[in-house]
């Protein structure tokens, strides 16, 4: 990966993620909740295209595909697409982020990444994150740099600048770019950009590591999260679309449903 600062289509630096920029969530997410969701998107595959080359940081949820898609458009062969996959991704979202890629056809691949041999990270402190994207980036920084791209790009959208997400400062730590949130794009203007292109993610909910259903101070071990998985897998089967199984002290498992879905669970 290059040593030099990405730059926007304008000639300004892609952002860092953190810390949040006062302002760009409201005066210039407004000016683009305003446009239309062809606009929104030309701006962004404006932005990525002045990339000499990219690679994406891609989970196959909305805000990933829809970078991907851009990197796609904009830079076609010069941009790759790139899952890491761990014991904490749930099973069946690498082979979903793999057809998807597929539908965008940009070009894609899988990593092992290894933030189960992070001793701060199988702590489960809450700044777990931080060092499973310190994983995820370290890895894609060195395959960025193996293969010649000139900048690592991410999801990570306006809406992501306020919240509390340890995995942001790993991210601006690396300098690794946030066009969505460089083009003041927050998650329903992600949505519709992803709608307007047709990728069947673009009402896709979200889709977390397993290990976030782990309660801070209980350690990740892959047991546990083999556990939650098959529980969450199990319930999908049984008609609850959008479940979370969330493991707590003394083996206490909690279950998350959306409303709509109580009933069936009652049932």
């Amino acid at each position: 990966m290059s040593t030099s600062t990405p730059r926007t289509a304008d000639g300004g630096e892609f952002s860092s993620p953190s810390p949040p920029r006062d302002g760009l969530a409201g005066e210039h997410a407004e000016v683009v909740a305003a446009e239309r969701a062809e606009v929104i998107a030309e701006r962004l595959v404006s932005a990525v295209g002045a990339l000499e080359s990219c690679l994406v940081a891609y989970s196959g949820g909305v805000d990933s595909a829809v970078v991907a898609k851009a990197a796609y458009l904009a830079l076609g062969a010069k941009a790759l697409a790139v899952t890491g996959v761990s014991p904490s991704l749930a099973a069946g979202e690498a082979q979903a982020a793999a057809r998807i890629a597929r539908s965008i056809g940009i070009a894609h691949r899988e990593i092992a990444t290894d933030e189960m041999l992070r001793d701060e990270y199988l702590r489960n402190a809450p700044d777990r994150c931080f060092h499973c994207k310190s994983e995820l980036y370290d890895r894609l920084g060195a395959l960025a740099d193996e293969l010649g791209y000139a900048a690592v790009v991410n999801g990570a959208n306006v809406d992501d600048l306020g919240d509390f997400r340890p995995g942001m400062q790993a991210a601006a730590q690396r300098r690794i770019a946030s066009p969505l949130a460089d083009c003041g794009m927050d998650k329903a203007q992600v949505r519709r950009v992803a709608q307007f292109w047709d990728l069947e993610v673009w009402d896709k909910p979200a889709t977390p590591c397993l290990s976030s259903r782990v309660a801070y101070g209980l350690s990740i071990t892959p047991e546990r999260l083999a556990r939650i998985d098959a529980a969450e897998r199990l319930l999908r089967e049984a008609g609850l679309p959008s479940v979370r199984v969330r493991h707590h002290e003394n083996e206490l498992a909690r279950l998350e449903v959306d409303a709509s879905s109580l009933s069936r669970l009652c049932e």
